[in-house]
């Protein structure tokens, strides 16, 4: 038996499996949903739903949506980003009071909530209106995982998915 077949089969599978994760890497980054280049339960796997943001009556928006983290490692939504406003935060509602926040945890296992009368994206100075049917480009910026892009509808002024 040739003692290098083995070497051989090993640098084989081995090339095989980068190659893998390269094309898992791209198909990720191009998905407008999923985070995750590496399946690893050792790292967060995101996915974005339910978002949207009512209509907005002057230069302000809110957003909301729900990220799900099916990993096994916690991670962070630190900023937000968009054509449609230069000044995008988070914001924490806890009391009837609103303010900004550096990040939201994600943990593992779990999910982040976004909703009407709570945690939000605040859209301040808006650069056009977008109007009811429409829908909003965002990018969702992370500790651990890689931008993920979401297109938010937009809804009447006073949507709310927890009433209906």
């Amino acid at each position: 038996m040739n003692r290098r077949a083995p070497l051989a089969l090993a640098a084989c599978l081995t090339a095989a499996l980068a190659l893998a994760g390269c094309s898992s890497a791209s198909s990720a980054s191009s998905s407008s949903s999923d985070s995750s280049a590496n399946p690893s339960a050792n790292a967060p796997q995101l996915k974005v739903s339910g978002g949207y943001m009512p209509r907005p009556v002057g230069d302000l928006a809110a957003g909301f949506l729900v990220v799900t983290n099916s990993g096994g490692a916690a991670d962070k939504l630190t900023s937000v980003t968009s054509d449609i406003s230069d000044d995008i935060t988070i914001h924490s509602t806890e009391n009837q009071k609103m303010r900004k926040v550096k990040s939201f945890d994600i943990p593992a296992g779990g999910e982040l909530n976004l909703a009407r009368g709570g945690n939000h994206i605040m859209f301040m100075g808006l650069k056009q209106q977008p109007e009811q049917g429409q829908k909003v480009g965002i990018e969702l910026h992370f500790e651990k995982s890689g931008p993920i892009k979401v297109e938010l509808p937009v809804k009447e002024i006073n949507y709310n998915p927890a009433q209906r």
